[in-house]
């Protein structure tokens, strides 16, 4: 069957992921089992899945890298303090005679003290600096493109669980059907084994009835299996821990999927969160390209400095002394007059970062029309698909039916019934396959327009 070859992908998965299901069963679950609707399992997801989180956690890295740019157009104080002991003192030798000697002589001093110790505070304020101008500019592009990241990791989250949500209902739904199936047959079995008895049919159906009644509850076991599997899977995909029980509210039929549908007349490429983060992008790269061509301007500052000193020929700090202070202020200018044609060459490729954006943005554009044609011709041709396989499935009741009447009144064979009974499975997981397929064709469309 095509829905256990479906599931059983997804507990491979489920086994893949076994790490971080540990770690998530560690979480506290409550006994009773939570009900969800496929919107309450994507709110879920949206506060819980470890993606959004590590997405909203760099959001905020970057707020706080933004407060950290604007710390730059503020003033910086610091304050620094030094000792400095020179067992041997630097002398210099002078000419007396240009001091008002008569002839030349000269004389070995010395300027410094064998103990120095001094304070300073110094006080910095940028007046203008490009790098510093272009930085402040850049940080509501930079906090935008940040929050396209959660937006983006939000759909990619909504998608997995809606997908995980309805291969979970559609194989309940698949498994009910089943059971009714073997319930039917299980009556139809022990009348044949009543009729056997009064000698009226041969043990030859009875054998049959009894490998397809088997055959259908080892369907069924394994069914029940892989549920469980893809409840764990889900529940990996929303965050929540594997213990807690959940029963899922919503249904799945082929009138909920086709209705809802959007205008797909009406589209814009900025409803696509991958166009908005490429405009977003080329944005930055632009104010890369703003900061090195303003570079080469010069950059201006601002200081202010007070400290005290003192300097002795023993160390005697430690008692009352007189310090000499000090109070200093000016500018800083700094012009850049040759960089080895760096700069020239940072343009460069700050500019070719920007064409690359374009090209970027053009073919994301051609990627998106083509994934609306394909979303849209798949949509339709899986709606067209499972409306068929639903009247093949009402088909082959009708057939499953009749031929049950048949047998019952004596006019049927088991063969008959048997392969009435194989055709309606074949039916029904025909059907249960292209209702997954059709809502996964209806989660990707939405996903291409934007509108997820």
């Amino acid at each position: 069957m095509q829905l256990i070859k479906r599931l059983t992908g997804m507990a491979l998965m489920v086994w893949l992921l076994s790490l971080a299901t540990a770690v998530s069963a560690q979480q506290t679950a409550s006994q009773e089992p939570q009900r969800l609707s496929a919107k309450e399992a994507v709110d879920y997801a949206l506060a819980n899945q470890s993606s959004i989180k590590t997405a909203k956690l760099d959001e905020l890295i970057q707020l706080a890298k933004n407060k950290e740019v604007s710390g730059m157009a503020l003033p910086t104080i610091a304050g620094t303090g030094m000792y400095q002991y020179n067992p041997i003192l630097q002398k210099q030798m002078f000419n007396m005679k240009n001091f008002g000697g008569g002839r030349d002589s000269f004389a070995v001093i010395s300027f410094q003290l064998p103990h120095n110790l001094q304070g300073e505070v110094r006080l910095t304020q940028t007046l203008f600096d490009p790098s510093v101008l272009v930085a402040l500019q850049a940080r509501k592009t930079l906090e935008a493109l940040v929050s396209q990241g959660v937006t983006k990791s939000e759909i990619d989250v909504k998608a997995n669980v809606y997908k995980a949500y309805y291969n979970v209902l559609s194989a309940e739904k698949a498994l009910r059907i089943l059971s009714n199936n073997i319930a039917t047959l299980e009556k139809i079995l022990a009348d044949t084994k009543e009729t056997y008895k009064n000698g009226l049919v041969e043990k030859l159906d009875v054998d049959r009835l009894v490998v397809q009644f088997t055959n259908l509850q080892t369907e069924q076991t394994k069914l029940r299996n892989l549920i469980e599997l893809g409840y764990a899977s889900l529940k990996y995909q929303i965050g929540m821990p594997i213990k807690q029980p959940v029963t899922l509210t919503d249904t799945l039929s082929t009138a909920e999927i086709v209705a809802g549908t959007l205008d797909l007349d009406k589209f814009d490429y900025s409803q696509r969160v991958e166009y908005r983060l490429l405009q977003t992008q080329k944005a930055a790269n632009e104010f890369d390209l703003k900061r090195y061509k303003l570079k080469g301007l010069p950059s201006l500052q601002l200081f202010v400095a007070t400290g005290a000193m003192r300097g002795s020929d023993k160390f005697d700090y430690l008692q009352s002394q007189s310090y000499y202070g000090y109070l200093n202020t000016g500018l800083n200018l700094s012009v850049p007059i040759f960089s080895g044609l760096q700069r020239r060459r940072q343009v460069d490729q700050a500019m070719l970062n920007v064409k690359k954006n374009e090209v970027a943005i053009e073919n994301a554009k051609l990627g998106i029309d083509l994934e609306r044609e394909q979303s849209a011709s798949t949509f339709r041709n899986n709606v067209l698909n499972l409306e068929a396989q639903e009247k093949n499935m009402k088909l082959a009741e009708d057939v499953h039916s009749l031929t049950q009447i048949k047998y019952r009144e004596g006019v049927g064979s088991s063969v008959e019934m048997s392969t009435a009974e194989n055709d309606l499975l074949t039916a029904q997981n025909n059907y249960f396959t292209a209702l997954y397929n059709a809502v996964v064709a209806k989660i990707d469309l939405l996903k291409s327009y934007g509108k997820l």
